[in-house]
């Protein structure tokens, strides 16, 4: 059930919060940061150094379970485990490796691939990946999303890349179950970058009672 409800919660949330940063205090103010601005679910990139320690850090002071932290730029299925052991709640990838499915599979932790052609998107589907990353973003358009579940209903995509407030609305209006959110949501002050979740959860919300989801 852990792998179901944490699809949900990814989905309910709508965006995924990607945290890069210089360093652990740095990863860690920009995630409370985002937190406070009311997204819950937050990736700790692995191009962070010591980014398991953010993980395990963010877990632990999370005594009432608000946050889902999951860990980010994972090529391989060793890093994948020893994510899973900081208590990573699910995994993404910038490309598809299906070693990591098979391991993310084992342990019940969902794992959402970075893909970019239909071929890969129906290759990860065939190794139980539930949502699927699209990206980047940028190289394709809230359209394409549209335009993929045409063919395809059942894929869950969550653009991540090019995810702006200017055009978030229009990843989720086209079918984006959720939006993974980095560049403009994690710069400036930690005041800046709650203002900006905020702003974020609000055009999310809108557009969700706009088309009925």
């Amino acid at each position: 059930m852990r792998k179901w409800n944490v699809i949900r919660s990814i989905a309910e949330a709508g965006i995924v919060a990607v945290v890069r940063a210089q360093g652990v205090e740095q990863a860690k103010e920009i995630s409370d940061a985002c937190a406070k601005g009311g997204i819950s679910s937050i990736e700790v990139t692995y191009t962070v150094p010591g980014a398991s320690e953010v993980i395990r850090a963010l877990k632990e002071r999370d005594k009432g379970h608000q946050l889902i932290v999951g860990a980010g730029t994972v090529l391989d299925a060793e890093t994948a485990r020893i994510a899973i052991l900081a208590g990573a709640d699910f995994v993404v990838g910038p490309s598809f490796d299906a070693e990591t499915a098979k391991l993310c599979n084992r342990y019940g932790v969902p794992y959402l691939p970075g893909c970019m052609t239909i071929a890969e998107m129906i290759h990860a589907l065939e190794f139980g990946c539930d949502v699927i990353k699209l990206f980047p973003g940028s190289a394709f358009g809230p359209t394409f999303v549209k335009d993929v579940k045409g063919p395809l209903p059942q894929l869950n995509l969550m653009p991540t890349g090019g995810v702006s407030l200017e055009n978030v609305q229009d990843w989720i209006r086209n079918g984006a179950v959720a939006v993974g959110v980095g560049g403009q949501l994690i710069k400036g002050t930690p005041r800046k970058i709650t203002e900006t979740a905020k702003q974020f959860v609000a055009k999310i919300s809108e557009v969700r009672k706009e088309v009925g989801r």
